[in-house]
C-alpha cells in the first residue's frame, strides 16, 4: 500500500507578514515551520512531499527544499501555481495579480499525486499528533472515494495577540462528520470573549471551544476530479472578479451538501501556532525552543 503524500501550500507571499515567511527560520539552526511539519510527517509515515510554489521564488525555494535537505528520508516534488494555469478557454484577466486560491493550488498538483494525501499551510505548526492521526486515517483508505478528513482545532487556541485573524468555522454532526465550514473574518478576543465580524459589520460571539479548520485536510485522488469540475463553474461566475478565490471550503461544502463526499473531523491534542503578523514570530521561536527542551524535537532537525 502506497504511503500518503503531504501537499504543502507554499505559493502565498504572506502580505500581512511582509516577506516570504515560508523561508523564515524559527528554529535554532534556521529551521522553518515547514521543516517541523515535514519532520513530523516523516515520523507519521508519509512517503512524499509536494510543494506548491511560484516561479518568482522557485530558485531560492528549490535550492533550499530538496530531498537532500531531508537526507532522502522522503521524496520531494515542486509544482508551480500561476495565474495562467486555467482550463480552456479561460484566460486570466489583466487586472488580476494573485493566484486563484487554495483549492486551485491543490488542483495544479493533479499530475503529481496518485495516492491519498494531506494538505497543509506552509506557515503553520500543527504538531506531531496531528500528522499521526491524519496519516493513520489516510493509510486505511486505499482506493476509497469520497472519504475525506480534516483535523479540527479549538478556536481559542488559534488566535494571534497581534491582530484579527480569519478562520474556517466548522459545524460538526453527532457522528463526527463535517456539516459545513464557513470562513469568518476579523476574529479577535475582546474583553475575554471571541468575536467575528459578520457581513453587516456586526460583532458575533464565538465560544473558545468552537472547532475551526486550519487547512489540515485529507483527501483521496478523486478530489481532483471534483475540483476540476467545480473550478470551471467558479471561473464562469468569477473570472472577471480580481479578488475572487477558489478556496478549499468552497469545494468541500459543495461535495458534503451534495453527498458526494463526507469529511471526518479528526481530533488532535497537539498545539497549533503560526506566524500571521511579524509580532507573532518571537512567540513562535519561544514555543519551538520549549518543545525542544521537552524532548519533542532534536535541537537540529536535519
Amino acid at each position: 500500500m502506497a504511503k500518503p503524500t503531504l501537499l504543502v501550500l507554499a505559493a502565498g507571499m504572506g502580505s500581512r507578514y511582509g516577506s516570504l515567511k515560508q523561508l523564515d527560520g524559527v528554529g535554532p539552526h534556521g529551521e522553518t515551520l515547514m521543516d517541523y511539519s515535514i519532520y513530523d510527517a516523516i515520523r507519521a509515515g508519509f512517503g512524499k512531499v509536494v510543494f506548491v510554489i511560484r516561479k518568482s521564488f522557485a530558485h531560492d525555494f528549490t535550492a533550499l527544499f530538496s530531498a537532500s535537505r531531508f537526507h532522502d528520508q522522503i521524496a520531494v516534488s515542486h509544482v508551480f501555481q500561476e495565474l495562467e494555469m486555467l482550463p480552456e478557454p479561460f484566460l486570466p484577466p489583466p487586472q488580476r495579480s494573485k493566484p486563484w486560491g487554495t483549492n486551485h493550488a491543490i488542483l495544479v498538483t493533479r499530475d503529481a499525486i496518485a495516492e491519498p494525501f494531506a494538505v497543509i499551510n506552509a506557515d503553520d505548526f500543527y504538531g506531531r499528533a496531528s500528522f499521526r492521526v491524519m496519516a493513520d486515517y489516510l493509510a486505511q483508505l486505499g482506493t476509497t472515494r469520497g472519504e475525506y478528513a480534516m483535523v479540527g482545532f479549538a478556536l481559542g487556541k488559534t488566535l494571534s495577540e497581534e491582530g484579527a485573524v480569519s478562520r474556517g468555522v466548522c459545524t460538526v454532526d453527532s457522528s463526527g462528520y463535517l456539516s459545513s465550514v464557513t470562513e469568518r473574518t476579523h476574529i479577535a478576543r475582546n474583553g475575554g470573549t471571541i468575536y467575528y465580524q459578520d457581513e453587516n459589520g456586526n460583532s458575533v460571539a464565538l465560544a473558545d471551544s468552537t472547532i475551526v479548520s486550519m487547512n489540515l485536510w485529507g483527501f483521496t485522488p478523486d478530489y481532483f476530479e471534483h475540483s476540476a469540475r467545480l473550478f470551471v463553474e467558479f471561473l464562469r461566475k468569477h473570472i472577471s472578479d480580481p479578488k475572487a478565490e477558489f478556496f478549499i471550503p468552497l469545494v468541500v461544502n459543495r461535495l458534503v451538501a451534495e453527498r458526494i463526499a463526507r469529511v471526518r473531523v479528526l481530533q488532535s491534542d497537539a498545539e497549533w501556532f503560526g506566524v500571521t503578523y511579524p509580532g507573532d514570530r518571537p512567540r513562535v521561536v519561544e514555543k519551538i525552543r520549549s518543545l525542544i527542551a521537552r524532548g519533542e524535537y532534536p535541537e537540529k532537525l536535519w
